[in-house]
């Protein structure tokens, strides 16, 4: 990105380690915001799970559950599981918007065409194939993240797991399901996050491009990010809602053990066996169940996520471009 010369700006490369923790800063800007909805999706998900005509309802909306449990659990009820969340963010979104940039030039380069062109089918790959890298690397503390939000001392829902803290949780559930108990339900995991990644960055850079391309926006302008963002956000509560709801339902299950040793759940084999399961009983409805909570989530997330990163990346590259210019001085 060379710029005319009168104001010379050199040619900032960002490394893959530079992108994720970039993308990583940015997901725990968003997550502070998002993390109450994300609390409320949760018990949503969980309430009313596989029974006919939707069980009893507890809480009746994204605003009810949020309003009760502040009421009963205050906020350190509404901020449940912040901290793997944290974790889970820098890495899921650190290999998310990370490698997305590498993948994409990578997968480019393999067809024939060109790194620096914007192709549909290539950036939803890219961003599929990151956005599992990421989901797999997070799954453990995605796993108590969920249990913890899904816990409620005053109005329970679904399965209940007591934990203190991360550590906690991730020792207990070592110590009594063994390295398989933290990696319980990756698969869910992956399709979920992979089924978001694959619409998340290619819809934004879609609108941004779009947006500059017409006129509307200038292609830097921080209304251009945040436009971009909204759609991208929409598009990804759309595809990722059904996958969504069967992770935290795989996660959140209680467990036995067979006749071999081995812990399963009780509930569900598999993602697709909770998706059929969930349809089978509960409807389209159940397995958009807690979707306007999701958005209420996902649409803040998303836009301060890719906004930030975007700010952020800008600001290093500033940074990078002024030492750079002052080695350059030195050395003359």
């Amino acid at each position: 990105m060379s710029s005319p010369s009168a104001g010379h700006r050199n040619p900032v490369q960002i490394s893959t380690a530079e992108g994720f923790i970039c993308g990583g800063i940015a997901a725990c800007i968003a997550v502070t915001i998002s993390n109450p909805a994300e609390v409320a999706k949760t018990r949503l998900q969980l309430q009313g799970e596989l029974a006919k005509g939707g069980g009893v309802k507890v809480y009746h909306n994204a605003f009810d559950v949020i309003g009760k449990t502040w009421r009963n659990e205050g906020m350190r009820g509404i901020q449940r599981g912040l901290g793997p969340a944290y974790a889970y963010q820098i890495l899921l979104n650190g290999s998310r918007l990370g490698f997305y940039e590498p993948f994409r030039r990578g997968i480019n380069t393999l067809f024939g065409i060109s790194p620096d062109e914007q192709v549909p089918y290539t950036s939803v790959i890219a961003g599929a194939t990151s956005g599992a890298v990421g989901a797999s690397l997070g799954s453990p503390l995605f796993l108590i993240k969920a249990r913890m939000q899904a816990y409620s001392p005053a109005l329970p829902v679904g399965a209940q797991h007591f934990y203190k803290n991360s550590f906690d949780a991730l020792s207990t559930i070592f110590r009594a399901e063994g390295f398989r108990g933290l990696v319980r339900g990756i698969d869910a995991a992956i399709l979920r996050t992979s089924m978001g990644s694959s619409v998340q960055l290619p819809s934004y850079n879609f609108t941004k491009t779009q947006l500059a391309k017409h006129g509307i926006m200038p292609a830097d302008s921080t209304w251009t990010f945040l436009a971009s963002s909204f759609v991208s956000g929409m598009c990804v509560c759309l595809v990722m809602q059904p996958a969504d709801t069967a992770l935290t339902r795989m996660y959140n299950q209680p467990t036995i053990r067979t006749a071999d040793g081995r812990l399963r759940g009780t509930l569900y084999k598999n993602p697709i066996d909770c998706l059929w399961k969930t349809f089978k009983v509960e409807g389209i409805r159940g397995l958009y169940k807690g979707s306007t909570a999701h958005f209420m989530r996902i649409a803040p997330h998303t836009i301060v996520t890719l906004t930030a990163n975007d700010l952020i990346l800008g600001l290093y590259k500033d940074f990078k471009r002024g030492r750079q210019r002052n080695l350059e001085d030195a050395d003359t």
